[in-house]
């Protein structure tokens, strides 16, 4: 399992674009992504959660965290992209 961040901007959204941002808006890590914002929705927080096979790296997870922001059909630029991978994740017990 991957976690996922992408800080970015969003470009121009049309009413049905920032409903559809302030509807997925929770803090959480989903499979199909979660967004924080500011108060304008011009900056946003895109937290993902993703599936890992066992040849995944960083690039593959990228690559899904991307098409699930994809998936919400609005403009953005990505500022920064975070990847952790919960397989490397230890807990002391």
């Amino acid at each position: 399992m991957f976690r996922v961040i992408i800080s970015g901007r969003f470009g121009t959204l049309g009413e049905s674009g920032r409903a559809s941002i302030l509807a997925a808006t929770a803090l959480g890590f989903t499979e199909r992504g979660a967004f924080t914002h500011d108060g304008t929705l011009s900056s946003f927080t895109f937290r993902c959660q993703v599936r890992a096979d066992p040849g995944d790296g960083e690039h593959e997870a990228t690559q899904r965290a991307m098409a699930a922001l994809d998936a919400y059909g609005q403009p953005y630029d990505v500022l920064r992209v975070a990847v952790t991978d919960m397989r490397d994740i230890k807990i002391r017990r």
